[in-house]
């Protein structure tokens, strides 16, 4: 008897469309080979568009909407023509805090058949995984802007509290020993920001003290940044607050491939209520929508942290071993790993491969 899994697909804006589509295409072919899955995929116009001619990211009941399902997968979000505060603050967001997402889990490794723009890097050498705080810390919706013209002000805060802290912390220590990973390393700029990061700082370490087989590190985001590059072997598990996680998580992609191979999920390890959010770590790209140029590899290695998350984990090490495999060949890729071949074409070789595995 097939297990159904209710997925709510978002395509969003831009390439989001596009990417998205592979990465169903890839899931429908699993459900094939797989007796045992069967996916139901309801799609959902929200974005940018629906802003334009509704004043709004998505209905008002959107939240109450998404509820029902097992799984959310949005392809991305972003339009030249609407303030990216606006895209943010009226979709991805509301869905992470509204559901309690605390996780943000962003992994990037440097596979086989993929240039480093590091020259002293080699494949596999690069293995990091970021853990993102999601739902507060400097993306919280505090302050406001008063006056006008020379007297305008604005004021941002950031909200830091033990409980948030204390279980993005313990995820991260708990994902590195589940894993086998040996190290953790914590991302805070507590010597210029005293009492947000003072305060992750400490409960840092008392949290890093239950786990004595694990070695840990802390570290300032500016010279994460530059270390990072110059030393990306040193990094194992990172966690850090909402927006350093959100810089590095960008920053390790690029010296792993890209954006085109950095895929993204977010979802609550303790409760099952409400579903998880799994979206790519790109953005839109309006400069390459709509010509079939995009990398749908992010979207694709997306659907495998779906399944990982649905408990369909043998699912998902056929697509990773597919995407893998797709890579190592180095024949079918987009123009951002140096290929010529349409965003269908690279989803097309991934389900050719699966089919063979």
């Amino acid at each position: 008897m097939k297990k159904i899994h209710r997925i709510a697909v978002i395509p969003g804006d831009g390439i989001g469309k596009e990417v998205v589509s592979e990465g169903v295409k890839c899931l429908n072919a699993l459900s094939e080979i797989f007796e045992s899955i069967q996916f139901e995929f309801q799609t959902y116009p929200w974005g940018s568009e629906y802003y334009l001619q509704h004043g709004k990211m998505m209905p008002e009941d959107g939240i109450e909407i998404l509820k029902g399902f097992d799984a959310i997968y949005l392809g991305a979000v972003g339009d030249p023509r609407i303030p990216d505060d606006v895209t943010l603050h009226g979709l991805l967001l509301p869905i992470k805090f509204g559901f309690d997402l605390y996780v943000g889990l962003r992994p990037v490794y440097l596979f086989p058949g993929v240039d480093c723009p590091l020259t002293h890097v080699s494949e596999g050498e690069i293995d990091i995984v970021v853990v993102r705080e999601n739902t507060e810390g400097e993306y919280s919706n505090i302050g406001g802007i008063v006056g006008v013209g020379d007297r305008e002000q604005a004021l941002q805060g950031a909200l830091f509290t033990r409980k948030g802290i204390e279980r993005i912390v313990t995820f991260a220590f708990d994902y590195a020993k589940e894993k086998g990973r040996k190290k953790v390393t914590s991302i805070t700029k507590s010597n210029a920001q005293r009492y947000g990061m003072v305060l992750w700082d400490k409960i840092f370490k008392e949290v890093s003290s239950r786990y004595p087989d694990i070695r840990t590190e802390s570290k300032l985001i500016d010279a994460a940044c530059m270390d990072v590059v110059r030393n990306p072997r040193g990094y194992d598990v990172i966690v850090a607050s909402n927006l350093f996680a959100d810089i590095l998580s960008d920053l390790t992609a690029s010296v792993t491939g890209g954006m085109g191979l950095a895929p993204g999920a977010s979802f609550n390890p303790k409760d099952k209520t409400y579903p998880g959010f799994f979206d790519p770590v790109h953005g839109s790209a309006p400069d390459i929508a709509g010509k079939g140029l995009a990398n749908p590899i992010a979207a694709i290695l997306t659907a495998k942290m779906m399944l990982d998350n649905l408990g369909e984990k043998e699912a998902g090490n056929l697509l990773y071993q597919a995407v893998r495999k797709n890579l190592a060949e180095k024949k079918v890729r987009t123009m951002d790993l140096g290929g010529r071949s349409k965003t269908h074409e690279v989803g097309d070789d991934i389900v050719r491969i699966l089919r063979f595995l």
